[in-house]
């Protein structure tokens, strides 16, 4: 398999080197860019061609992370980001999930922890520690369900399982673009932004234990 290609986003360039040479160590990741603030990694993005971009959320400049990767998810779309910060407040958590981040790591979390988002990325699984799923699950306004048909509440239930695309096509006996277009569905449905919302939208609502 190709090495998973890593971005890395953070004004600290001790941060940056730090974070490069550990990940560069890993046989199955390879450092493609890496830049000081939100505008550099918007011009830079195209160029890198990252699986997953690694994001601060407080940097100088015009835009924090959390803008940076609203904008960066519309430009490219299948790059996960993962925001590591030193900050970890329910309005910056949830702010950056819905602006399309994948996963939201604290600095103070084992670099361990930030191998298993980076890979998890690569399957669509997002990796948050139990504190920050706790505090999301109260924050978190419902949403009514009524509109999802009973299809789209069984791929949102395996979503909230973990299960990847490929995974519940193959439960389901269906393909995986199928599954794809109910994912799409049931996000638009409930006024989300990513299948990690979803999938604390399905617990909070005890679609899952």
């Amino acid at each position: 398999m190709s090495p998973i290609r890593v971005a890395l986003v953070d004004d600290h360039s001790i941060v940056r080197r730090g974070l490069s040479a550990y990940l560069a160590a890993q046989p199955d990741i390879v450092v493609v860019g890496e830049a000081a603030n939100g505008e550099s990694a918007l011009q830079m993005a195209s160029t890198w061609q990252a699986d997953v971009i690694v994001m601060d959320v407080l940097m100088p400049g015009g835009i924090d992370g959390i803008e940076t990767t609203r904008q960066l998810k519309r430009l490219i779309p299948h790059t996960h980001i993962i925001i590591l910060s030193g900050y970890a407040d329910d309005a910056r958590v949830i702010g950056a999930l819905r602006a399309g981040a994948i996963t939201y790591i604290e600095k103070e979390s084992q670099p361990e922890q930030l191998l298993e988002a980076i890979r998890g990325a690569m399957t669509g699984k997002a990796i948050l520690a139990p504190t920050l799923m706790q505090r999301i699950l109260e924050a978190q306004t419902s949403k009514a369900t009524d509109t999802l048909t009973e299809r789209e509440r069984e791929v949102l239930k395996l979503v909230a399982e973990g299960l990847t695309n490929a995974e519940i096509a193959s439960r389901l006996t269906v393909s995986e673009e199928t599954v794809k277009t109910h994912v799409a569905s049931i996000l638009r449905k409930l006024g989300l932004a990513h299948r990690t919302q979803a999938a604390i939208y399905a617990l909070r609502h005890g679609l899952v234990s």
